[in-house]
């Protein structure tokens, strides 16, 4: 069997287990609830379907630092570990769905906009959005309650003390640090000063994003197979800069993508008033209208498709896509340096490097 064979027949068997024991353990979860009522079976559903869907990036990244480090091929400890992260995954989608008022999600409603659904259906009182917005909190915290046990679940590997019990720990706190930080800058952008919006966008892509998208999933598969020190600091050289280029890339996409290949409106990112690199950027370096103009626009929920365009104009026009993109390709040098330096064998090595390569050049 050639690398690449091998590569690609690791991976399908890897989200296959993953994907039977989620929903094993959902379906356990469902029985339980059913329990208490049947009337909280949304909830677990809700979880459910978030969790068919996705990249699997997270997971994939634990793998194949599982792999590298000398873990074995279909060991169960990895694929909860797997289990884990998506739940968390999911939790971290369903919040930051409601801070940012954003009623899509993959291509359908995101789960705070279901429950608002479900809730004119049934004709049920008072305010259907209020509803949704708190259904959907609880399901995100139901869910990080689901992803904390199945990592509990792994056993010493996990216990606490051990590496990944910390690596674990860490990835949650600077999740939430980063999140905060996210909505800080939204309010506060405005008016602090506008030669720190870059690098003040740069740190919430590193802890709101980077860091738990690849960095600290590739170091936990390190961590729970026995990687030494050396080579979960190898890992980060990697991965972090691989982590920071794939949300950079995702912000582009947000202002530029096709809702057809995205799964979101066009300009969906503008109307949640994201304080991206990308605006960092063009509030950096447009013209002072054109930069006020943006300070006032962006977090308009109203904004229309004229509006979007003019945005995205002076995005283009200031350079700031420019210099984003320019951005984006030195992180991804700087990660792909990083890989060739990894003392790993073939089939971890190239799996890692096509995991990459997807991250920096997707479309959606």
């Amino acid at each position: 069997m050639t690398v690449s064979a091998q590569v690609s027949s690791e991976q399908t068997e890897f989200v296959s287990a993953v994907a039977g024991k989620l929903n094993g353990f959902l379906s356990g979860q469902q029985d339980l609830m059913a329990g208490v009522s049947a009337d909280v079976a949304p909830l677990i559903g809700s979880i459910s379907q978030l969790v068919t869907g996705g990249k699997r990036l997270r997971a994939l990244m634990c793998y194949w630092g599982w792999r590298g480090a000398g873990g074995g091929v279909g060991d169960p400890d990895i694929v909860m570990a797997g289990c884990a992260l998506e739940l968390f995954q999911a939790a971290a989608l369903i919040h930051d769905d409601i801070i940012d008022r954003s009623d899509t999600r993959r291509g359908g409603p995101s789960v705070h906009k279901r429950f608002s659904q479900l809730h004119e259906a049934q004709g049920w009182a008072l305010d259907s959005g209020r509803f949704g917005d708190a259904a959907a909190i609880l399901t995100g915290d139901l869910c990080l309650s689901f992803s904390e046990e199945s990592f509990t679940g792994i056993g010493t590997r996990a216990a606490s003390g051990t590496p990944a019990r910390g690596i674990f720990n860490v990835m949650r706190a600077e999740v939430m640090a980063g999140q905060y930080l996210d909505i800080l800058e939204e309010v506060a952008g405005p008016v602090r000063d506008r030669a720190g919006s870059v690098d003040r966008a740069k740190s919430i892509i590193r802890y709101k994003s980077a860091k738990y998208s690849t960095e600290h999933p590739l170091a936990l598969g390190g961590a729970l197979a026995g990687a030494p020190a050396e080579l979960l600091r190898a890992y980060s050289e990697f991965s972090l800069p691989l982590g920071e280029a794939f949300q950079m890339r995702d912000d582009v996409l947000g202002v530029f993508g096709d809702p057809e290949t995205t799964g979101k409106p066009a300009g969906d990112d503008l109307r949640e008033g994201k304080r991206t690199v990308l605006v960092g950027f063009a509030i950096n370096q447009a013209g002072t209208a054109e930069a006020d103009y943006l300070d006032r626009t962006l977090g308009n929920p109203g904004l229309g498709a004229e509006e979007v365009e003019a945005i995205r104009r002076i995005i283009i026009e200031s350079g700031a896509l420019e210099a984003t993109e320019a951005l984006i390709a030195e992180l991804s040098s700087q990660a792909f340096a990083a890989l060739e330096r990894l003392p790993l064998q073939e089939v971890p090595l190239m799996a890692l490097s096509q995991l990459a390569e997807a991250a920096v050049s997707r479309a959606a």
